[in-house]
């Protein structure tokens, strides 16, 4: 691991880490205070930012001919930052503040600049960009002018690519000088938010190819950012302040945090043969690594808003290939060799209370904490996934917490629609009784399977969901049954169709038109005693047309239990085991056969066999915010196929949160 993750990794452990999606132990609300007029600088700080990062680049690529072009390039992009404040008597800020930023998740956003020859084609693309900066500023109460400069560097990556050879990369690192300007405001006790324009120059590089191309390119970098900033110390006091930086200091807002690392791997395993998309049969590991921010807020009586920066980074086992039910939820279909931003949920909540009791919601990444009528109808619209709002599960849902395959945490034959790191835009409603609730959404579609670009062809194309919860109790112990229709318009290929063509050549796309796909989920978790749960999940489609967005399943069946350490005296430790056995349907399984490729899986031929997955694992909790997890789980038949595996695959998850 490279020394830039050691240092994001002190940052986003010292912020703290935080769970995902699902729900988590509530936390205490601490009321906020007062700012103290004039507010207190002094200190060190961690935070992070989000804004947009634009440039323009002049390149040059002789091979043997010489081509030139200019670019503009930009979009969002997403970091970090630390540094500590001196302030004298007279209001004058001596700081040093140190950051880094990483392109949007989207490939187009990094691309600097990309030009072709006769011979080659080589693209530039920008991996992050940081700096060393010294802050003067003047400060008056709670608010901070500055201004500010000092060294840039930046790391880029140089594709080369052409027909006749194997791709080569090489990188490169810029150094150059960075200035600019801000305005800070701290809202609260300890933390501060900050709008901050920066311009840099960041050199030229020059590089030269193993086939003989040569390529050199300069570019400036500028950036419009806004911030957000923990205030953990005096700079006497340091890390060590009494004062507990972990709580939340408002009941009308809250942040939250989490940071995962999961390494996994496995040894070789026996293969008569592998294609584009199979598991490789020879021994690797992989990892992957998320840190989320999970910023709430309560704008008027029952408003919400919600919003969730992360940075993502790391590779699936071959790339997220070979298996219908994944061995790792964490690994996303996008492989990023350095962490790449994304702006994951953006969304409006607004529940209306229809009076009578009351129940105490837990605060959590994506719930506020506070008091709601049992009786409410809530509306939700942004951008979210769509299992945030459907098929919850108190034991199987968070592969940062617990359960780690697709085909565990979630029911593998709902294909869901999402782009490729499981998020989209859509609307919900939720009608909340006491012993049952009513949810029904409408989300974009993909506008081509697997893929990050949506149809906006609303309610013509889009998906449409439906979900009935009842809540009950068995033997004394509470248990809930979810029942889930949903149905797909999309722009999707027939698997039949392309298997009746043969001119087609398996090219799926051949066939693509708007289709309709269906299918449902039955979803159960029940409480055997206060530390034993028990979870099953049922899941159909039908099967014809291939997958958009989630994974080439079309029937699974998935169950287990989740025990708390209490009997062996670890009381927030949890064991959990599971399985599931997965199987696709007669045209989609004849389609794979004939060497044609999924969304996750594609051996060239198959004899096929239902997949059947075991999954057992341990988190061990250090101790208040961090769990560590041992993983071990079984693949038989991965992607159906009898002729490859069985597979033994091992992980460890290490997962912070605040």
């Amino acid at each position: 691991m490279k020394p830039v993750w050691i240092i994001l990794t002190s940052g986003l452990c010292a912020l703290g880490g935080a769970a995902t999606a699902a729900d988590l132990p509530p936390t205490r609300v601490v009321k906020a205070a007062a700012v103290p007029t004039p507010y207190d600088w002094n200190g060190l700080y961690l935070g992070a930012h989000i804004g947009f990062g634009w440039g323009y680049s002049s390149s040059i690529l002789v091979d043997p001919t010489a081509a030139g072009a200019h670019k503009n390039f930009g979009g969002m992009i997403g970091g970090l930052q630390a540094g500590a404040n001196w302030v004298s008597p007279s209001g004058t800020l001596l700081g040093i503040e140190a950051d880094v930023s990483f392109p949007n998740y989207l490939d187009s956003n990094s691309v600097v600049s990309a030009l072709a020859s006769a011979r080659s084609g080589v693209t530039e693309k920008f991996d992050m960009v940081g700096s060393v900066r010294g802050r003067f500023g003047i400060v008056d109460g709670p608010w901070l002018t500055y201004a500010t400069g000092g060294l840039g560097w930046g790391g880029a990556r140089f594709i080369d690519t052409a027909p006749s050879r194997d791709e080569e990369k090489q990188l490169r690192q810029r150094f150059g000088w960075i200035a600019g300007a801000g305005v800070e405001y701290a809202f609260a006790p300890h933390w501060s938010a900050r709008l901050e324009y920066l311009y840099g120059d960041l050199g030229s590089a020059n590089v030269a190819f193993r086939s003989g191309a040569r390529y050199s390119s300069s570019h400036d970098f500028q950036s419009l950012r806004i911030g957000l900033n923990r205030k953990i110390g005096g700079i006497e006091s340091g890390l060590s302040s009494p004062t507990s930086w972990i709580e939340p200091e408002s009941d009308r807002w809250e942040i939250h945090g989490q940071t995962t690392y999961l390494a996994q791997g496995y040894p070789s395993f026996p293969a008569l043969y592998s294609g584009p998309n199979s598991l490789a049969p020879n021994a690797q590991l992989k990892s992957t690594w998320s840190n989320s921010l999970f910023l709430n807020a309560r704008l008027w009586d029952g408003g919400e808003v919600y919003f969730n920066p992360e940075l993502a980074q790391g590779f699936g086992l071959s790339d997220t290939f070979g298996a219908g039910g994944f061995p790792s939820g964490e690994a996303q279909k996008s492989d990023f060799p350095y962490p790449h931003y994304n702006t994951s949920r953006l969304f409006l909540r607004q529940t209306f209370g229809f009076g009578g009791e009351q129940e105490e919601l837990a605060n959590g990444p994506t719930q506020l904490a506070g008091k709601a009528d049992v009786s409410r109808l809530t509306v939700q619209a942004g951008k979210f996934a769509v299992t945030d709002v459907f098929d919850g599960n108190a034991y199987a849902k968070d592969p940062r917490r617990d359960f780690m395959n697709w085909s565990i945490w979630a029911p593998g034959a709902f294909d869901y629609a999402a782009d490729k790191v499981g998020l989209t835009y859509g609307v919900t409603a939720e009608l909340n009784q006491k012993q049952w609730a009513l949810r029904a959404g409408y989300f974009l579609m993909d506008a081509e399977a697997n893929s990050n670009n949506f149809d906006m062809r609303i309610f013509r194309r889009g998906e449409y969901v439906l979900e009935l919860e009842t809540r009950y109790t068995l033997f004394g112990q509470p248990g809930k049954l979810r029942t889930i229709g949903w149905l797909n318009s999309a722009y999707s290929g027939s698997y039949r169709e392309i298997l009746a063509d043969p001119a087609l050549n398996l090219d799926i796309a051949q066939t693509r038109r708007g289709r309709i796909k269906y299918g449902y989920v039955l979803n159960l978790e029940q409480a055997v005693t206060d530390d034993i749960g028990l979870f099953g999940r049922w899941s159909w489609n039908d099967g014809k047309t291939e997958i958009m967005a989630f994974t080439d399943i079309d029937a699974s069946l998935s169950l287990g239990a989740s025990i708390k350490g209490t009997r062996w005296g670890r009381p927030d430790d949890t064991l959990g085991i599971g399985g599931a056995v997965n199987s696709l349907s007669k045209d989609h399984r004849d389609f794979i056969a004939a060497g044609g490729l999924g969304v996750l899986i594609g051996d060239g031929r198959l004899t096929y066999r239902n997949e059947r997955i075991l999954e057992a694992y341990y988190a061990l909790a250090l101790n208040k915010h961090l769990t560590f997890t041992a993983d071990y789980q079984l693949i038989v038949n991965p992607a159906y196929n009898a002729d490859r595996g069985p597979v033994s695959i091992f992980s460890g998850r290490l997962h912070g949160e605040f």
